[in-house]
């Protein structure tokens, strides 16, 4: 299954799922029983699966939108929280590499991560506002899961029960702030504050069963840049898997529906990796497209 959330011609704001070139409104459909957003259809979703359920038979009555009538929204407007962690190798090896340093033996011990800002986040197709004082402005190519079940010191072995779903994750970043507030040694945090986007819908994690690959799913991931290909690297190739991720979020702390947890950026994923040799930092009027299997298209473009 595919949600979203939508704004409708009216103005008023829903959530739903795919059904071919439409969406189904689940609150109308179900006569209110089924919520109008999808952060509290995930929190209480042992009792709405079974509405949902119902709709998904053949004799229900649907309320079905266009997806051409309508405007997709970041699947969950204000995320619980926004833990982002650092999971894939080629990443760490080459960003690191491209400022003289080594990966450093701590990266192969534990999976790390920073909280990033969770009421700035952005939809499909929303512009970006670059930070006025930022001139090495960044997109960034991730997945995300989201958690569905409460827990706390959470096994890895048991993990996989509480991801409700996954969708793509742009970490924008300002890496000439980042650059220097991390001199510190602290950080990131005004380097990724302004911006995160996320969309265009969440696949729910049985949809995309087949596609298991190691530590990951055999999913491409690619990020073009006006239409040019930048960055292609797949899910598979992750060195920490997202079940190795929530034990460590999870380890004495709780773990609440909502929570979104990003993989870090894939190898080639960024303009910091590939280098301003191949493509120039981002500027206002490009536009910035990420696409994952299954996972569809998410397009911004950076403010004028």
């Amino acid at each position: 299954m595919k949600l979203l959330s939508f704004k409708k011609q009216d103005g008023f704001v829903t959530a739903g799922w795919l059904d071919g070139e439409f969406v189904v409104d689940m609150h109308e459909s179900s006569n209110g029983k089924l919520p109008n957003n999808l952060l509290d259809f995930i929190q209480n979703y042992d009792q709405n699966k079974h509405e949902v359920d119902r709709l998904l038979s053949p004799s229900a009555q649907l309320s079905m939108h266009h997806l051409n009538s309508v405007e997709v929204l970041a699947p969950i407007q204000r995320p619980v929280s926004i833990r982002d962690f650092y999971a894939f190798e080629k990443h760490v090896k080459t960003a690191r590499g491209r400022r003289g340093l080594d990966v450093v033996p701590e990266w192969y011990e534990i999976p790390v991560f920073y909280f990033t800002n969770h009421l700035a986040v952005k939809g499909p197709n929303e512009s970006i506002e670059r930070p006025a004082n930022c001139e090495w402005l960044d997109y960034e190519l991730e997945i995300a899961c989201v958690i569905g079940k409460e827990g706390k010191n959470i096994k890895v072995e048991n993990a996989e029960e509480y991801i409700f779903g996954y969708c793509i994750m742009n970490d924008w970043s300002a890496r000439d702030l980042q650059a220097k507030e991390m001199k510190v040694g602290l950080g990131p945090a005004k380097g990724k504050d302004f911006a995160t986007s996320f969309g265009p819908y969440i696949v729910t994690k049985e949809h995309l069963a087949t596609y298991q690959s190691g530590k990951g799913l055999d999913l491409t991931m690619t990020a073009k840049v006006n239409g040019k290909l930048l960055s292609e690297g797949n899910f598979k190739d992750i060195y920490y898997s997202f079940a190795e991720m929530i034990e460590r979020a999870s380890d004495g702390v709780t773990l609440y529906p909502g929570e979104i947890i990003g993989s870090g950026t894939v190898g080639t994923g960024c303009i910091l990796e590939i280098g301003t040799d191949v493509h120039r930092w981002l500027q206002p009027g490009d536009v910035v497209e990420l696409e994952i299997t299954e996972l569809g298209t998410l397009k911004n473009t950076i403010q004028v």
